[in-house]
């Protein structure tokens, strides 16, 4: 298992067993299990949660995870064509970018650490804009490292 982490953001490769045609993926540990949609064009504002952690796998589309520290974003690209979980602890502004015009379904399997309080799922205004050629270059650079990972396919 492949791990990256970041800004207190945990990216793995999801673990997998073959068999014969069939791939079974590993099920992410929680508390609650969503599914959430992430409709088409959309630059959502921020939010940050102080009761659980976020365990984010994309099943359908792409987006780009928006991250705030220090008055910088991070562009998190997550595609259905790249089978990781992002793990975004308590206290990490983050927001959602889809500038596809197809929606995105992901799983959330949420940690709770304490009761839910409503002041989690407020949104906060973003500071200022989202740089979205940055954004999607993120995934522009996903499907390239996904086609040559894939296919053996020289990047242009």
């Amino acid at each position: 298992m492949s791990k990256t982490k970041f800004r207190g953001i945990e990216i793995r490769r999801l673990e997998s067993i073959k068999g014969g045609m069939v791939e079974f993926f590993t099920a992410q540990a929680s508390h609650e299990t969503m599914l959430v949609q992430i409709p088409p064009n959309t630059i959502d504002d921020l939010f940050v949660h102080k009761t659980h952690t976020d365990q984010l796998l994309v099943v359908k589309g792409q987006f780009v995870l928006a991250t705030l520290l220090d008055k910088q974003y991070e562009y998190i690209p997550l595609s259905e064509n790249h089978s990781v979980v992002v793990t975004i602890p308590p206290g990490v502004l983050h927001g959602a970018i889809n500038l596809s015009s197809e929606p995105c379904v992901l799983v959330n399997a949420v940690l709770r650490h304490k009761p839910p309080q409503p002041r989690d799922y407020i949104p906060h205004k973003r500071p200022f804009p989202y740089n979205l050629e940055a954004a999607q270059a993120a995934l522009k650079n996903l499907e390239i490292t996904n086609q040559v990972k894939n296919y053996g396919a020289t990047p242009v």
